[in-house]
């Protein structure tokens, strides 16, 4: 039977930490957090809700094993509460009636998913009753949230095949672009990436759907993975096309001539070595939480690197999979995914006036419009 609940005991030092980073950290605010156990299935999960002040909180659900972590649980923890604090952001800068949930289960999705597990984890989410609603992350998929589904009806990112809207990285993937296409009007006056360089790290389910909107678009693309056979992949698709593949993102990022930066990985890919040797003028990319620390935003600014925040650029997933809750319509949903581009230069504009980078120009819009909910 599936263990639904909002603690642990504290027996070890793995426990402790997690609750150090629940109760003692500068992590809190959110409105609920809820630690999943099934025994049988091996299914550990950390479900956190930030905010349901427009709605009810949807995010995905990542499934990653946290292998590199001291503490595995404590890291699973630390990454569902920046992640769900993300998605408040994001749904709220998307104009969706929804607030930010994200979810994590522990583990390496190659070993440890089973139908049986992702069932069990599909009846943690519906004993929240609709307070969160899941879709897909890392380590997820379509297929996956099929199965999750028979046990939760809280469920997008579905199968067409089984009334959804599939996979949420195609609008993703768009979203991003135009992103990117309004950092060229706001630095080059035109809303074109033909000729620029663009240096794309990570080409998993986004990354690899981005490097084909700016192959179409004439843009000269460099791209890096940790797996091999993700880039040998992209290449194999554009045989002939400017597109060539550097060892890793220290290389990348190096590249002579890069116009644009795009993190498509895991987070936290903008740290102080990385911004310190940062030669792109730009910086927009589908990962979320890119930033490493607080700061690195202004590090940015000063260096003078227009930097488009992940959680306004990245939405087009979450329009997608909200859109399926209203019974999907892709024409229906990609226009509103195009209204990123308008949304990016808003912000922009926002933060030329008040004289403050774009990511906390960006934070204000997205908390205005919660305080405002929560008002009401």
């Amino acid at each position: 039977m599936t263990d639904v609940r909002p603690a642990v005991s504290v027996d070890g030092p793995a426990e402790a930490g997690v609750l150090n980073t629940l109760f003692h950290s500068d992590l809190g605010g959110h409105e609920q957090v809820v630690l999943c156990q099934d025994r049988p299935t091996g299914l550990k999960a950390v479900i956190a809700i930030h905010s349901t002040a427009l709605g009810p909180a949807l995010g995905g659900t990542r499934f990653h094993a946290y292998a590199d972590a001291a503490d595995p649980a404590e890291a699973a923890l630390r990454d569902a509460l920046n992640l769900a604090r993300g998605m408040s952001y994001k749904n709220a800068l998307a104009g969706l009636p929804h607030g930010g949930g994200k979810a994590v289960i522990i583990g390496d999705p190659e070993r440890l998913k089973t139908e049986e597990l992702l069932l069990a984890y599909g009846r943690c989410v519906a004993a929240l009753g609709g307070r969160y609603i899941t879709a897909c992350d890392v380590g997820t998929y379509v297929q996956d949230m099929d199965v999750v589904a028979r046990t939760c009806r809280w469920t997008t990112g579905r199968s067409p095949e089984q009334g959804g809207a599939g996979d949420s990285s195609v609008l993703t993937a768009f979203g991003v672009f135009q992103g990117m296409l309004a950092c060229a009007q706001h630095l080059w006056g035109a809303p074109t990436l033909e000729g620029r360089t663009v240096g794309v790290a990570g080409v998993g389910k986004v990354g690899r759907l981005l490097v084909g909107h700016l192959l179409e678009a004439g843009a000269r693309v460099v791209i890096t993975d940790v797996r091999e056979q993700a880039v040998r992949e992209v290449l194999d698709a554009h045989p002939g096309a400017p597109v060539r593949a550097v060892p890793d993102t220290d290389a990348l990022i190096g590249t002579e001539g890069l116009d644009v930066y795009a993190p498509c990985a895991l987070g936290g890919a903008l740290d102080d070595a990385t911004v310190s040797r940062l030669t792109a003028r730009v910086v927009c990319g589908a990962a979320n939480n890119q930033l490493a620390h607080p700061g690195v935003e202004k590090d940015l600014d000063d260096r003078g690197v227009l930097y488009a925040p992940d959680y306004l650029v990245n939405s087009g997933g979450v329009v997608q999979v909200a859109d399926e809750l209203n019974g999907f319509d892709f024409a229906r949903a990609k226009a509103k995914v195009q209204k990123i581009f308008d949304t990016t230069l808003e912000i922009f504009d926002r933060a030329r006036t008040e004289g403050v980078p774009p990511a906390v120009a960006a934070d204000r819009v997205a908390e205005q419009r919660m305080a405002q909910a929560a008002e009401h």
